[in-house]
């Protein structure tokens, strides 16, 4: 996985070699895993475990702690089903993404498009963000960009009816996959609730069932924030899983254990780079060793 290079390096740095396993060894793990981004809550019972580690099977040099401290995160990190979206059976798939404005949603939205047009599906995107004509302008740009359709109203209309006539376009033209862009209006938690649910009652309409997924995206460069916008959402909207954007920007990596530890969202897909495919399905291990990676 082509991310965060080095972000571990002074936890590698600890761990490698033979260094004697005491407090002092303990101590600076678990400064240094919070400056790294993971929380207290997190941090706390992985050095916990760490301790109980080294006494139970008698770990006394800090590269043994360094392989378990390893073992634990992927551990923490995997998946609860298989990793990635899940793939189209129902035509059209529906998958509705969510995430506060700026954090790289309608871009990842873009990598989803071509990622599914490459493999052989006809995508069609709807400009659901008609908060800002901004939004809708971006999104068209990409649809262009990736070949994709495209269905679009004015700035100031009804989501809902914007995401009525994807899904009417959608079966009209045999699609195979649908991707909401939605309004990231975090800040009226009740508007973005009732809009969102107004969405997924369309999909029920339309197609009987519930969106296949809602994919919160997060920026991985903003730390606790990131956290904090994910409980935030998780309690107005069923999230199936995370997208990480900018992942090869200045994240340190704690963020997205302590988003899976505490709130048991599965990260499904990593942005990791500026073009369409810059996108991969997220990968514990090799996430893992990345971290560590000088």
């Amino acid at each position: 996985m082509r991310l965060l290079r080095g972000i571990f390096s002074k936890v590698d740095q600890l761990l490698t070699g033979r260094r004697p396993v005491d407090d002092e060894l303990f101590d600076e793990l678990e400064e240094l895993l919070i400056q790294a981004d993971l929380s207290m809550t997190t941090t706390t019972k992985l050095v916990d475990s760490l301790r109980q580690s080294a006494r139970k099977d008698r770990l006394s040099e800090s590269d043994q702690i360094k392989d378990k401290l390893k073992e634990l995160l992927e551990t923490i990190l995997a998946p609860n089903g298989a990793g990635g979206l899940k793939s189209p059976t129902d035509r059209p798939a529906v998958y509705l993404f969510v995430g506060v404005n700026g954090v790289g949603k309608t871009t990842t939205i873009a990598k989803v498009a071509n990622r599914f047009k490459k493999s052989g599906n006809r995508v069609l995107l709807s400009a659901a963000d008609t908060f800002r004509a901004a939004a809708i302008d971006q999104i068209e740009i990409w649809a262009n960009r990736s070949g994709v359709d495209i269905i679009k109203h004015q700035p100031g209309a009804d989501p809902a009816a914007v995401v009525f006539d994807s899904i009417n376009a959608a079966v009209a033209r045999g699609s195979d996959v649908v991707l909401i862009d939605t309004a990231g209006r975090l800040h009226t938690k009740t508007n973005l609730m009732e809009e969102l649910a107004k969405i997924g009652r369309v999909v029920q309409r339309a197609l009987g069932r519930d969106p296949d997924e809602t994919i919160l995206v997060l920026d991985a460069t903003t730390g606790q924030n990131a956290v904090n916008q994910a409980r935030e959402f998780a309690n107005a909207v069923p999230i199936s899983g995370i997208a990480l954007a900018k992942m090869d920007g200045t994240a340190k990596g704690g963020i997205v254990v302590t988003i899976k530890d505490e709130l048991g969202l599965p990260i499904k897909l990593a942005c990791t780079g500026e073009t369409l495919d810059d996108i991969e399905d997220f990968d514990p291990k090799s996430f893992v060793d990345a971290l560590f990676e000088a």
